[in-house]
């Protein structure tokens, strides 16, 4: 099998069978095969699929492991040369797998690609989660071609070329099969968020690069979920930037990066107590609790791994986003002259 496309499902009944008919009617590629792997769901969503969707391959889990988890899990059970990791909130016009496979196959050093991802809501606006493509700071906030912090841009062709990225989404990420089992898949500790900004970092501190590739388009809904307002969902993103940056770092920029967003964290913190987000507030304490506590496990990683310093890595802006944004006032990716 040349592609396996592999919707990870918890409890997305809804979305199936909104969004799946079209992943299957365009994926009709020879050689391409569509996957759901189910994460325990207690929703119709295994009647759904062993009804109405008998050509799709299911993979059954007995509880929810997470983003992380429950992707590894299925990926390592399945035998292709490319995956596609594909949210089951994101829509798939015809023809979107092929830019894909084409610069895959024509670039044997790039590890994952990404398509433009568009606002299923609003398709001339970039979505959160990806837009055209990912970077992060010095300090390891993310950020997008197409989305600076909660900004979004809308689509005028400004991003559409060709260019390496330091992340492509998980909401819809193209991947090299071998080279995300060379690097363990990702990690189990993250559950879910950030950890296909940790997996992309980690190829490309193996040498690989990570590629926007706009010539192809999906369309997706976000915050399917997890809503943005959740507190869980904030503390997995405070803990797991944590993990990730001590993970990645290189040992002459770890100590000073780390303590600077220890000290930024505890600031929004404050803030959220201030204003009387209780729960806000506890969810950023917890966080860091459990940094500190999983230190050992990082550590052990770091023990293994060739780590890239900051200055080697041309996608991670040298200055602050929160600088740039907030104080310089630059709201589009394109001020940043990356």
């Amino acid at each position: 099998m040349n592609v396996a496309v592999v919707i990870l499902n918890w409890n997305g009944e809804r979305f199936l069978r909104r969004f799946l008919p079209k992943v299957v009617a365009n994926s009709q590629v020879e050689g391409v095969e569509v996957v759901v792997a189910d994460n325990g769901s207690t929703d119709g969503s295994l009647e759904l699929l062993r009804k109405d969707f008998p050509s799709v391959r299911l993979i059954e889990f007995d509880t929810n492991y997470g983003f992380a988890g429950g992707y590894n899990r299925a990926l390592f059970q399945i035998d292709a040369r490319y995956f596609v990791l594909l949210n089951s909130d994101v829509e798939v016009p015809e023809g979107w797998l092929d830019p894909l496979i084409r610069y895959m196959d024509l670039n044997p050093d790039v590890a994952a690609c990404a398509p433009k991802i568009m606002d299923f809501s609003n398709s001339e606006r970039f979505e959160y989660a990806g837009a055209a493509g990912g970077f992060v700071d010095w300090l390891g906030y993310p950020f997008c071609r197409g989305r600076m912090l909660s900004v979004l841009e809308k689509d005028e062709g400004q991003y559409d070329s060709i260019r390496d990225v330091f992340w492509a989404s998980g909401a819809c990420m193209f991947v090299r099969a071998d080279v995300f089992k060379e690097v363990g898949g990702f990690d189990d500790l993250f559950f879910a968020h950030m950890e296909e900004i940790d997996l992309c970092w980690r190829f490309i501190n193996k040498e690989y690069r990570v590629v926007s590739v706009p010539t192809s388009k999906v369309f997706h809904v976000g915050g399917g979920t997890l809503p943005n307002n959740n507190p869980f969902k904030l503390y997995l993103n405070y803990r797991n930037s944590l993990f990730m940056l001590h993970k990645n770092l290189h040992k002459h920029d770890k100590c000073k990066v780390i303590t600077i967003r220890l000290a930024l964290d505890f600031m929004s913190a404050l803030v959220y107590l201030l204003t009387f987000r209780y729960k806000y507030f506890s969810a950023v304490i917890k966080a860091h609790r459990h940094y500190f506590k999983g230190r050992k496990s990082l550590n052990a990683y770091r023990a293994i791994a060739s780590n890239k310093p900051i200055s080697e890595i041309k996608q991670i802006l040298r200055k602050g986003i929160l600088l740039e944004f907030f104080i310089l006032r630059r709201k589009k990716f394109s001020d940043l002259k990356l």
